[in-house]
Formats: C-alpha cells, structure tokens, sequence
C-alpha cells in the first residue's frame, strides 16, 4: 500500500486538501483524530498521561484540553513527552488501518509529519501552503483563540521552506478551485506510480 503523507502548518488547509482526496475515493486518515480518539478510549494512554499531567488531565472522563495546553504552552518538554506516548500508538492504529483499505495509496494527514519523524513511514509526501496572515485570521474565526497562542504552535512546527525542502508535492491553498485543480494532478500522478 502506496502511503502518502499530508502535511502543513496550522491553518493552511489540510483539511480541505483530504476533503478533496476523500471525493476522489481516496480513504484519509486524519492523525489528530485518531489521537484524539485513542485518548479517550485507551486504558494504557490515559494511565500514562495521568502519570505524566496528574489527575486532573481528565475531568469526567474527557480530556482537559485547556489544562493540557496550559502546562505545554509553558513547558515544551511535556509536549514532547506526551506525543512520546501517543505517536507510537497512532502509527499502530495506522498500520492496522491501512490493511483494511483497497484503494491504490492512501493519505496519512499529519500536522507535525516532519517534526515527529513520521515522512520516513511516507512513500510520498504532500505539503499544503498558505499565506501567514491568511493561516492567522482563519485560525482566529475557527479556534476562537489568540495570535500568541497561533504564534506558539507555529513556532512548534517546521516553517513552509522546511517542509517543502524534503516533499515530493506542494499545494498552494489559494482558493478551492485552485485547490481541486492540484489534488486532481497529483492523484494522477500517484496512479502512475
């Protein structure tokens, strides 16, 4: 199985991108979600995110995001234990997903791919761009959030020319029909391989 990561920086666009993917009859596997999931729902992550954050990590049951970003916006080196803990459990959770699809490749969208070392685990790897003020107002209409908080995870992850360094393709998030038109090129282009 052809697997074909898809990455960029927060707000550039992904989700858009592996929208456009799925119509295509491509599955998608949105790594954040799974995570998310894989928190909730794993007897093991939770114990060792207990031992990690203490008690208060979960309130009834449900992870407490805002407590959890608190303690890693002021500390990076719990953003790097905690991701210790949950990135090896993803890739299984991958592994075992990517056997049950039948299609000629798959996409594996991941915001930090670079970062955590997951483009080795790529065949292919697509990177999704876009202008920084445009990334910043959408993020401010989406996560009703704040610039510093923005600027802190973009500082956390690799910068564009980084990430398109080492990909096979870029999209440019300009406007969808833009969009639609690069996703269909490189679908062609992963048919051939």
């Amino acid at each position: 199985m052809i697997v074909v990561g898809l990455t960029g920086g927060i707000g550039s666009g992904k989700t858009t991108v592996a929208k456009q993917f799925k119509a295509l009859g491509i599955p998608v596997y949105i790594a954040d979600d799974e995570a998310k999931k894989l928190m909730r729902k794993s007897k093991i992550i939770k114990r060792k995110l207990i031992q990690l954050f203490g008690e208060e990590v979960y309130v009834n049951d449900e992870l407490n995001k805002p407590f959890i970003a608190n303690i890693i916006f002021n500390d990076k080196s719990y953003l790097e234990k905690m991701n210790a803990i949950i990135h090896p459990r993803v890739a299984k959770h991958f592994l075992k997903w990517t056997l049950k699809q039948k299609a000629p490749y798959v996409i594996k969208e991941v915001a930090i791919l670079f970062e955590n070392g997951g483009d080795k685990a790529c065949d292919f790897v697509i990177t999704v761009t876009a202008n920084r003020e445009t990334r910043i107002e959408r993020l401010l209409k989406r996560d009703n959030t704040t610039i510093e908080k923005i600027e802190a995870i973009m500082k956390n992850q690799w910068s564009d020319d980084q990430k398109i360094e080492r990909s096979h393709f870029v999209i440019h998030n300009t406007t969808l029909q833009s969009i639609k038109n690069q996703v269909a090129k490189i679908h062609e282009n992963l048919l051939t391989r």
